[in-house]
């Protein structure tokens, strides 16, 4: 005990044995709780939220080691000496080695006191364990105690003792230490000068507490807490870079497009993007209708698998060579031939599908192909049904395949209704291609057919548009969605 602490001082009093019994119960408890809570973390090793959590659940687990082993030295008291016998002379009892089965963590808190009249040093067993140094060695003295500390760290151990031996300043810091093995470990000391009766410093006393898997996990949580921001940075960057490539890309408005050709057969048009709700990263779905010389009117829809910059910039030269294509006058059959073979060559191989239609005004006629795409739903007279699809595989799929087309005969007052399927939450049915890319359309489009009543009453495109959103903008989706409406002016 210091000299300047008297015996009946209150911190020179332990505390009951039974109440820090209880509380190593309870830490051991919480413990118990910290490793099975480490054990459902998740064990993917490249998610960062999970290397997250499995950080700080290592840290909660040191921290909780390091209570117990304080607690269980606080009960049991040092062990320099057996019990039963007279604690002999200073430089016996640093020789001696720490008693058996006291476990590990216990090896982690040693003391030591420094004698500045004798020149003597005592050590408990724990810090020569700490040290790694043997027991039957002398220990180490002030002036020799910097010869086993890092380079870097030996001016603050000089500085703390200094303050302590001649300042009178406790002893709070850190310091890293390296072992004869050549083990380096990070020592907290917490000590205060030791006074004679003259008030004089007599000695120097400390507490010395291995620290290294601690900081080690602290060290862990900092970088993975670094990571993970890097990686949400580097996400919300690349989300916003493809909001802007896919707004730059897609038609500028959000309602009804303005029209150069008015009455009679012309068309209605409407349109809306829905972003996923189950990520934050912009998929490659798009929507069009694009006004052709001759007067008619390309439309529609399509979706590259993936999300992100890299699928947006593809979208976006699919839907570029589209509309190029479709201004020379291509077919919408030989279109999905031709956007196929673009795909098959890009870099960065990729599956789409597409849907594709060219309006005629003067006959009122639609010829239209598809490439592994849900059909157009077709409403007329307050009933919808889903149009016959011709033969299209997905686009990428195969090289030189080859797309249908079908034409179909509309009347003033009818609706056309093109998505992408990720309109349709996935629990409803999805569009599956079989091993040669054909999809079977298995989507259950039901509920889109049921909207028929809702779109006869509605007074144009834009309303029947509100209509699906209404449906099916808050419901969960796992892809983004695009939906285009056109309606034949009567």
């Amino acid at each position: 005990m210091p000299s300047h602490l008297s015996a009946d001082h209150p911190a020179a009093q332990p505390p009951p044995r039974g109440s820090v019994d209880a509380l190593i119960s309870q830490t051991r408890r919480l413990r118990g709780d910290m490793d099975a809570v480490r054990r459902d973390a998740p064990a993917d090793r490249t998610d960062p939220e999970g290397r997250w959590q499995r950080a700080l659940c290592d840290l909660a687990v040191h921290q909780l080691d390091d209570l117990d082993a304080h607690l269980s030295q606080l009960r049991d008291g040092p062990s320099t000496a057996p019990a039963a016998q007279e604690a002999p002379p200073p430089a016996v009892r640093a020789a001696q080695p720490a008693s058996p089965g006291r476990g590990s963590l216990i090896s982690r808190v040693g003391s030591a006191e420094w004698n500045l009249l004798t020149d003597e040093a005592t050590w408990s067993g724990e810090l020569y364990q700490i040290l790694g140094r043997d027991p039957a060695a002398p220990p180490l003295t002030l002036d020799e105690l910097p010869s086993v500390v890092l380079d870097d760290d030996r001016p603050r151990l000089t500085s703390m003792v200094t303050d302590c031996l001649i300042d009178g300043k406790p002893i709070d810091g850190e310091f890293r230490m390296v072992r004869p093995d050549g083990g380096v470990r990070t020592v907290h000391m917490m000590g205060e000068p030791v006074l004679a009766a003259d008030g004089s410093t007599a000695s120097m006393w400390a507490v010395l507490r291995d620290v290294s898997e601690l900081r080690r996990s602290q060290r862990t949580v900092s970088e993975t807490r670094d990571s993970l921001q890097r990686e949400r940075q580097a996400a919300q960057t690349e989300r916003r870079l493809a909001v802007e490539l896919q707004e730059a890309v897609l038609p500028p408005w959000r309602g009804s497009p303005p029209l150069p050709q008015q009455g009679p057969g012309t068309l209605d048009l409407a349109a809306r993007y829905l972003p996923s709700t189950a990520g934050s990263l912009i998929g490659g779905n798009w929507y069009d209708a694009l006004h052709m010389p001759d007067g008619q009117t390309l439309l529609s829809v399509g979706d590259l698998t993936g999300h992100g910059v890299a699928v947006t910039s593809g979208m976006a030269m699919l839907l570029g060579a589209l509309r190029g294509m479709a201004v020379a006058g291509t077919e919408p059959g030989q279109l999905m031939s031709w956007l196929n073979q673009l795909l098959d060559a890009s870099a960065q191989p990729a599956l789409g599908s597409a849907v594709c239609c060219r309006y005629r005004p003067q006959s009122r006629t639609l010829l239209w192909a598809q490439a592994g795409h849900p059909a157009p739903l077709l409403f007329r007279n307050g009933t919808g049904r889903m149009l016959a699809p011709p033969d299209g595989v997905l686009l990428g799929a195969t090289s030189g395949a080859v797309y249908g087309q079908a034409e179909v005969a509309l009347e003033p007052g009818d609706l056309l209704l093109l998505h992408t399927d990720g309109l349709v939450p996935a629990r409803w049915g999805c569009a599956r291609p079989d091993a040669t890319g054909t999809v079977e359309n298995t989507a259950d489009v039901s509920r889109l057919l049921d909207l028929a009543p809702r779109f006869q009453e509605a007074r144009s495109a834009q309303d029947c548009v509100r209509t699906v959103v209404e449906e099916f903008g808050e419901a969960e989706r796992e892809d983004d969605a695009c939906v285009l409406v056109a309606r034949v002016t009567t």
